[in-house]
């Protein structure tokens, strides 16, 4: 029996077997099981070579428009950055990945205009591994969907998360030290919800014999899957609603119902209009909140703040030391301390140490040696 038909059958026992307290080691094993296999069967599929797309990371964030074929992501890219993606009404017109860099709040965001993915891409169909691997590479994901094509969003969701593509969630909280002898050690705090035995054999499946496992907050099979497996990227998601110039008003409630189907709150999504540049302006400022993106004015010796091109973070590498490091040259080396105005200080001119988090618009005196 090849892989895939044992990945197959893994998927059926998985599906066929009802989840309760009784079953929970079992599906737990067989789940890792079928993790692994899929792991080795993508590791088979990809020493075979093909084509990948190669795109240079630029600017301070990577954004990654994501979506099916002919949905309008090429005239998005266009209409936000100096991209210039070839425009068709047919699909597949994205042959390649096409980057362009929209300026925004002194911001340099890149945006990856990526071939559109068809059903089956974690698989391999039309490329899709490429287009994944370049996404997995991204700050953000930017969902584009056809007001007219809404339920292809769990699709698009699906193929992301069969690429070890985790959104809008966290890694779990999850510590595992290998030791000589004593077998698998669990230590959980006490909202986890799995059964301890359940956590022991997932880990057997991954050869572990002796071990100090750690867990904090609860989690689910899959999740504790992901958290051993250790290869997923954790990202931030957003979805935008093209060609809403369309909508009819009397049609408008059945859209905002089929978000609600999808978990998707009509109030968060992005309605715009590609082709007419509508909407625009709401999507530059969704995707500015969505990648937690902080401006600091640097306070330049004899030349005053510079409001024009600010020192760009993000939200969780945010510390002073963070700035050094963006900064880069020999600053780091040569630091002797800063004073910081603004947001996060307590008054004006606060001097701070490398551990002390900036906000949006904060004003930075770095003072080094020469």
């Amino acid at each position: 029996m090849g892989l895939e038909e044992e990945i197959e059958d893994l998927r059926e026992e998985i599906a066929n077997t009802p989840y309760n307290k009784s079953t929970e080691s079992h599906i737990g094993r067989l789940k890792a099981k079928l993790a692994e296999k899929k792991e080795k069967l993508e590791n088979q599929s990809s020493s075979g070579g093909g084509h990948g797309y190669a795109v240079e990371k630029t600017g301070d964030v990577t954004v990654a428009l994501v979506g099916f074929p002919s949905v309008g992501k090429s005239t998005l890219i266009n209409a936000l950055t100096n991209a210039d993606s070839e425009v068709g009404a047919y699909e597949f017109t994205t042959l390649n990945v096409n980057p362009g860099m929209l300026h925004y709040n002194g911001a340099n965001i890149q945006i990856l205009d990526v071939p559109g993915l068809i059903e089956g891409a974690a698989g391999g169909r039309g490329g899709g591994k490429e287009v994944l691997s370049v996404v997995r590479t991204a700050d953000l994901v930017v969902f584009m969907l056809s007001v007219f094509e809404l339920e292809r969003y769990e699709r698009l969701q699906e193929e992301l998360y069969q690429n070890k593509i985790r959104l809008d969630t966290s890694p779990p909280n999850l510590s595992i030290s290998k030791r000589h002898k004593g077998g698998i050690q669990v230590t959980m705090t006490d909202d986890v919800s799995l059964d301890e035995g359940t956590i022991k054999d997932v880990l057997r499946e991954y050869g572990y014999v002796n071990a100090d496992v750690t867990i904090r907050g609860d989690l689910t099979i899959d999740e504790l899957i992901d958290g051993i497996m250790d290869n997923r990227v954790y990202l931030p998601s957003m979805v935008t609603v093209n060609k809403a110039d369309l909508i009819d008003q009397d049609y408008l409630p059945t859209v905002n119902e089929q978000l609600r189907e999808m978990d998707i709150d009509p109030d968060e999504a992005v309605f715009i209009s590609a082709e007419k540049e509508k909407g625009l302006e709401g999507l530059k400022e969704t995707m500015w909140e969505r990648l937690g993106l902080i401006r600091v004015y640097m306070d330049k010796p004899g030349r005053g703040v510079d409001y024009e091109e600010p020192l760009v973070l993000q939200e969780g590498e945010n510390t002073l030391d963070d700035a050094l490091d963006k900064l880069g040259g020999t600053l780091d080396e040569r630091f002797r301390f800063a004073r910081v105005t603004g947001p996060s200080a307590k008054h004006d001119e606060q001097q701070i140490g490398r551990d002390h988090e900036l906000q949006d618009e904060d004003i930075l005196r770095i003072v080094a040696r020469k």
